[in-house]
Order: structure tokens, then C-alpha cells, then sequence
């Protein structure tokens, strides 16, 4: 079964992004010049900071002592400082986690760290504040490049699916199955990190390595609360009540935003890169999809991720196209007819024999293995 790469194995090893990986490098290279050290905590390493050559260094968002912070600039290093009383880290070094975005959700969804987020990002767009803009830039430039690093060398298949599925419905049933099989078969899964589909195929991986009886009670728990509305509070505590009679899940992404405001994370998924622009969310996402997407039934949202991938298969920008699967005839050929169109661009290019439209949630996976060998 898929396990991600250990994370530091595959960071730029110019960049230092917990205090001990600080420590080792203090201790074995005696130097941080040139280093790039991203949200680490300093406070408690002034004597390290006062006796070691930080020429060239670039500090992100370390909180550290004055004297330390006067130290390193004068070897001419840049110290770019924490920004107070904002609800995230803009030079986060790690991807987030459930618990991370979630914390004191036992007081109400309103005063997690997600939700204190999306207050600020409503609060600062109506004003129009470049200072505001440019921090989430380099929020969202940071949430990538921890993307970047946890995904290098791993097969991710994408799950795409529109948000109104409801927990306790076979088609949920479906997507959770279709999650677990695609995790088992070594891909990792990657969604929207949203409700509905992209909620149940970040189940699916969680529950990998489980029974199927494990699945089968988790989806029924879930059922008691359908949907993120009318409660978030109750909708995410209910995961976080599976989560915790089956402590040892699998590994998946999630890739949500901010922009959808009404749109909660979903707590299935063990990293978690949440953006404030969506466009870099849809284009990250779908770019990292290196095995392939599978698109069950959804919106509008779901027919502007079919095309955002048909673009660059249709060009061949990234390369060789990778294989796309559309689930559920009806839904794509007849309520909306994104099929033929599909179809109709992909003749005579090397597309063409990576797109397939099956009936059945079962059949993908079998159709994105055909496609993709």
C-alpha cells in the first residue's frame, strides 16, 4: 500500500522547515549560510544563531530574539519577521493537517484556525489591501512548494467530484470504495479536500488499511449527519469521531480553498494544502495528478476541472496525457454532455486513447490502469 515519502528525504536541502532539522544542521555543517529557514521558532536557539555564519541566510517567519535577530542581518542575512495577530503562517513549511485546521472545534466551527481564515480572507479582499494580497501569495507559494515536496516521486490519482453527494447515499458509498482500492493499489489519492466525493474518496484512503467492515461502520456513523449544512461543527466532529476509533488511517491529499467559503475541509485527508486562490488550487491540483483523474458525477465546478485537464492533454504542455475517466453515462452524455465534446477534441491526438466514460464507480479503476499502461 501507498506510504508518502518521509518528507525531509525530499525537500530542497537548502531549506530547513522544523527545528530539528536546525539542530542537525547546525550541529553537521557548522553553517547556515545560504539556508532558507521557513516558520522554525528560534527563540530558544540564540546561542546557535550568535555563533554561527548566517551569510546569505533567508529567514522566513522565525520568531527569535533581538539580539539574535540583530546578529544575522548584520552577516547579511535577510529576516523577514512573523506577522502579528493573522490567523495562519504565510511561511508555513508543512502542509496542514485536520487537527491543525480543526483545533477547538469542541467551541464551534467559527473559532477554528479554518474558520478565523476565511474571516481574515473576507475581511482583508473587500478592502483591496496589498499587504494583505501579498501575504497570501506567499501563503499559497509556501502550501505548493510543501506540496511539491510530499508528492516528488509518489503516483497521484486525482478523484474529482462535486461537493452535494451525501454522506450516507451509495453513490458516497461508491467514492469511498473507489478511494480505498485506488490507495491500495499503491496510488495516492488526491481530491478537492472538500465534502461530499472528495470527503469520500479521502475516507476510501484512510480506510486502506482497514477491514471492510471498518468502512461499512464508518459510513454509517457518518450517515447520522449528512451534510456540512445545516452544522459544520457536527458534520466535522462526526469524522473526527472515526478518526478516532481508527486512529491508523492511510495517507491522502486534500487540495481545498478559502475561496469557497461555505465549503469546509474535509478531516479524511492527512495533508491538507489549502489555498486562498483558487485558480493556483485547480491548476496545483490537476498538475499533480501524474496517474490520472477520475471524474465522478458534479457541477460546474466538475466540468471546469474535466477541461482544465483536457487543456494540457490536448497540448501536451506537461508532457504525455494522462488518463482521464468520466463515471456515469447518463450523467455526462445526457443532464451535461461534457462527453462528446471530450471526445470531439481528443480525435486523432495522443489524447484519444486516454479518455474513457464508464458506467460504474467499480470500473474505474480497471479503465485508468488500461489507459495508463
Amino acid at each position: 500500500m501507498q506510504t508518502m515519502p518521509a518528507h525531509a528525504a525530499h525537500h530542497n536541502d537548502r531549506e530547513i522547515e522544523t527545528l530539528d532539522e536546525f539542530d542537525a544542521t547546525v550541529s553537521a555543517r557548522a553553517t547556515l549560510a545560504g539556508f532558507r529557514v521557513q516558520a522554525v521558532d528560534l527563540t530558544d536557539r540564540t546561542r546557535e544563531l550568535l555563533t554561527t555564519d548566517t551569510a546569505g541566510a533567508v529567514f522566513l517567519g522565525c520568531p527569535m530574539r533581538e539580539d539574535a535577530a540583530a546578529k544575522v542581518r548584520a552577516d547579511g542575512a535577510m529576516v523577514f519577521p512573523p506577522v502579528p495577530d493573522l490567523p495562519f503562517d504565510p511561511y508555513r513549511g508543512l502542509l496542514y493537517s485536520p487537527d491543525e485546521l480543526f483545533a477547538s472545534l469542541a467551541d464551534g466551527y467559527e473559532s477554528t484556525p479554518d474558520a478565523l481564515a476565511y474571516a481574515w480572507f473576507q475581511r482583508t479582499k473587500a478592502d483591496h489591501d496589498i499587504f494583505a494580497s501579498t501575504l497570501r501569495s506567499i501563503h499559497d507559494d509556501s502550501v505548493s512548494d510543501a506540496l511539491d515536496e510530499l508528492l516528488r516521486g509518489t503516483p497521484v490519482v486525482g478523484v474529482m467530484g462535486g461537493h452535494a453527494m451525501a454522506r450516507g447515499t451509495e453513490a458516497y458509498a461508491g467514492a469511498a470504495r473507489l478511494g480505498r482500492e485506488l490507495a491500495r493499489a499503491g496510488l495516492t489519492v488526491a481530491t478537492g479536500g472538500g465534502p461530499g466525493a472528495m470527503e469520500a474518496a479521502n475516507l476510501g484512503a484512510y480506510a486502506a488499511p482497514y477491514d471492510a467492515a471498518m468502512l461499512a461502520d464508518a459510513l454509517r456513523l457518518l450517515a447520522k449527519t449528512p451534510k456540512f449544512t445545516p452544522s459544520i461543527t457536527e458534520w466535522a466532529s462526526a469524522a473526527f469521531e472515526v478518526r478516532s476509533r481508527w486512529p491508523k488511517g492511510g495517507t491522502s491529499v486534500g487540495i481545498p480553498t478559502w475561496f469557497y467559503g461555505h465549503e469546509p475541509p474535509n478531516a479524511f485527508a492527512s495533508h491538507i494544502a489549502k489555498y486562498f486562490a483558487n485558480a493556483t488550487r485547480e491548476d496545483g491540483l490537476l498538475a499533480r495528478c501524474t496517474a490520472g483523474v477520475v471524474f465522478l458525477p458534479g457541477a460546474a465546478g466538475t466540468v471546469q476541472e474535466i477541461f482544465d485537464n483536457a487543456t494540457p492533454n490536448y497540448y501536451e504542455s506537461r508532457g504525455e496525457p494522462t488518463p482521464m475517466v468520466l463515471v456515469d453515462r447518463a450523467h455526462w452524455t445526457e443532464r451535461l454532455p461534457t462527453w462528446p465534446l471530450l471526445q470531439a477534441l481528443a480525435r486523432e491526438r495522443a489524447m484519444e486513447d486516454r479518455i474513457a466514460l464508464v458506467d460504474r464507480i467499480e470500473e474505474a479503476p480497471e479503465a485508468l490502469k488500461r489507459l495508463g499502461s
